[in-house]
Order: structure tokens, then sequence, then C-alpha cells
């Protein structure tokens, strides 16, 4: 007997019938022999190598991917990854921007939030994509604005600096002047002592 979840490294079928038809050759390897139950367990996923090991590099966590929604039910969504690989998306993670849940056959860009090589088992989420694309726009706009601050305080400064240079400069002008005043005022008092005597 080939067990359903030997089919395939990737997809999980339900049902044999989902992968193969009765009466079509398929390649197996035998993986136990149950003398005693007289069973034996074969597997057709085993002629070829586990993926899974390639997998973890390709899909890590935090990594983005476009998907196909496969199907979608209350729970949430089967989604077909890149090299055919099936990822979970719980319901409240296939929300659309606009508020509506994705439909079959509709491509999203998923963020993988859990990757599980033991249960061969992926989580994705369009909603985190939406949040993280919101977030990287809104730290934009952030340093955007940090940008605009910076020149501002370096124009108004700079502005100071020329204000307060000119100030002094008009001080030392003052200076000058009442030193000027200043000493024409000493020339006419002592040129009034010159005629009294």
């Amino acid at each position: 007997m080939v067990h359903v979840s030997d089919l395939s490294w990737v997809k999980r079928f339900n049902h044999p019938s989902e992968f193969t038809k009765v009466g079509e050759n398929l390649e197996v390897v035998v993986l136990d022999i149950d003398n005693e139950n007289r069973k034996i367990s074969l597997g057709h996923k085993q002629i070829e190598e586990d993926p899974w090991d390639t997998f973890e590099n390709v899909f890590p966590v935090g990594s983005y991917h476009e998907a196909t929604v496969l199907r979608r039910d209350d729970r949430g969504a089967i989604v077909q990854l890149p090299y055919g690989l099936e990822a979970f998306a719980p319901i409240k993670h296939v929300k659309k921007e606009d508020g509506t849940l994705a439909e079959p056959e509709e491509v999203l860009t998923v963020k993988v939030i859990e990757f599980n090589r033991d249960d061969k088992r992926i989580l994705v989420s369009h909603l985190r994509y939406l949040e993280d694309i919101r977030r990287e726009a809104d730290e934009q706009v952030k340093q955007e604005r940090d940008k605009e601050r910076d020149v501002v305080r370096k124009a108004v400064k700079k502005t100071q600096s020329n204000v307060e240079k000119s100030t002094l400069g008009d001080l030392d002008v003052f200076s000058q002047l009442k030193e000027q005043l200043a000493e024409e005022g000493g020339e006419e008092e002592g040129g009034d002592d010159d005629t009294e005597k």
C-alpha cells in the first residue's frame, strides 16, 4: 500500500485519486515489510530526493513570494508557491488591501510566517506583506520628513547666524559712531576752551 502522504513531497492529497487513477503504472520504493500482518508499505515520493532540504533555504521565514490561490474555505486558503509547493494561509491572512478575501486563481504576494521542515508545512500571509509595505512606506515618509526638517533647521541656523553677524556688525558700526561722536564732542569742548582763553 502507498499511503497518501507518500505520494508527493510538495502537495497534499486528500485521496489517491487526486494523484493517480486505477490501472496506471506508478513507480514506487519499498519502505517497510510487515511479515506479521503481511503488509508492504510503499512510497512514490521517495524515488526523488527530499526537496525540503532546499526549500528551507528558498522559503525562509520573512521572505516574500508570488503565490496563486488554489482553493479557499472558512479556515483559510491553500496557495501554490514557486516549484509547485503548496502553503497554507489562515483566513485573516488572505485579506486584500480593499478588505475582501482573495479568490481562487488570484495571484498574491505573500510573506512566509512559518516554515516547518519536519511537518512539511509552510504558513504564509498576504496581510503581513501589506503591513510590511505600509510600515516601509511610513518609514520612508518619516525619513523624508526628517530630511526636510534637517534642511529647514540648517536654513534657520544659517539665517540666525547671518542675523547675529549683521547685528554684531551693526554694533561695531554703532561703537565706531559713538567713538567718533565722542571724539568730535571732545574736540568741540576743547575748542571752546581755546576761544575763552
